[in-house]
């Protein structure tokens, strides 16, 4: 079976259960930006990381890859098993993070070391998948099913946050201080 179904060709698409819409569809971009967002995690889980560093990011393209098939489906819930723990996992993490951590009293710039950098890509990849998540619960608002999981929101903005500490922790466990911002 080849790759390619040339069913595309014309700028609409299928979701599960075989309906089609264009490619700029509100939901093909909320969860599209989710594929981005797993892509980008996967980016960084090529670096040399530890192994839990690497076992939490796997965990988490899983719960991405969940979401994603549930916003492809028109009234998908399948992903709730996960990301309701999920997102109690994540607040976890961050609470974790944030103890190794000093205060912040400044705004970060994103930079630092190389994981650092990739983290703040997948904290604004995160809150870019947040925003299209918001739209389309909007675009469906009022069609119970089509409705779109609240907890996939708030695992978005959880997983964002998240990777903010992650990225400070990494300047600080690779000795490379924030990029503080500052005013010009």
């Amino acid at each position: 079976m080849p790759i390619y179904t040339r069913t595309g060709d014309d700028g609409d698409t299928g979701l599960f259960g075989n309906r089609r819409v264009p490619k700029d569809h509100v939901r093909i971009e909320a969860y599209g930006t989710i594929d981005e967002l797993n892509a980008f995690v996967g980016l960084l889980r090529s670096e040399a990381l530890d192994g839990e560093f690497d076992a939490q990011l796997k965990r988490i393209q899983d719960t991405l890859f969940e979401i994603g098939a549930d916003l492809a489906t028109v009234g998908g819930c399948a992903s709730l098993a996960r990301v309701e723990p999920a997102v109690l996992e994540l607040e976890g993490c961050i609470d974790a993070s944030e103890a190794q951590l000093s205060p912040l009293r400044t705004f970060v710039l994103p930079g630092g070391g190389r994981a650092a950098s990739l983290l703040h890509v997948l904290r604004t990849v995160a809150r870019r998948a947040e925003r299209r998540y918001w739209t389309l619960v909007r675009e469906v608002q009022g069609d119970a099913t089509a409705a779109v999981p609240k907890p996939i929101g708030v695992y978005l903005n959880r997983l964002s946050d998240l990777f903010f500490s992650w990225a400070r922790r990494a300047n600080l466990r690779a000795g490379v201080p924030d990029v503080p911002w500052s005013r010009p």
